[in-house]
């Protein structure tokens, strides 16, 4: 099965978490990155003026600067990001618009500084049209993702 693990990170800590497991499992990464990229002040969701609410309350696209060219490829993808607002930034959701899910299975990993999981993956499922199959876990660290498994 081959597996790719995909991953938006607004801080870093996400793409530690991300990267640490794709290392220990032997798996290929790919980072998303949005076309304008997000400074501290971009994601200071305490300023209701900062982009980050802006982008969600007004259910805005997020370009992403780069794409996967073998996404077809892949049958597993773990696909992590940041909670922002008990679901996934944008730029996730635009970037998962961009592909083709059919026949994938998705295990979502997120990290948080205090929000639960809740219902993304729920949220997340518009956007990942046709999946074979979709979790989503809650985690801090890379051993987090292999207990889950």
């Amino acid at each position: 099965m081959k597996t790719l693990v995909v991953y938006f990170s607004a801080e870093g800590t996400t793409k530690k978490v991300a990267e640490e497991f794709a290392k220990d499992n032997n798996f290929e990464t790919f980072e998303i990155i949005p076309e304008n990229p997000y400074s501290k002040a971009d994601i200071k969701w305490t300023n209701p003026l900062a982009r980050c609410n802006k982008e969600k309350f007004m259910k805005k696209n997020v370009p992403v600067k780069s794409k996967i060219n073998d996404f077809a490829g892949y049958n597993r993808i773990f696909l992590g990001f940041p909670i922002w607002y008990y679901g996934a930034p944008n730029v996730v959701n635009t970037f998962c618009n961009e592909y083709d899910w059919s026949g994938k299975s998705v295990v979502v990993f997120a990290t948080s500084g205090g929000s639960p999981i809740g219902k993304t993956a729920e949220k997340l499922q518009p956007y990942l049209k046709n999946v074979k199959s979709l979790d989503a876990v809650l985690i801090k660290t890379a051993d987090e993702i292999k207990k889950y498994l």
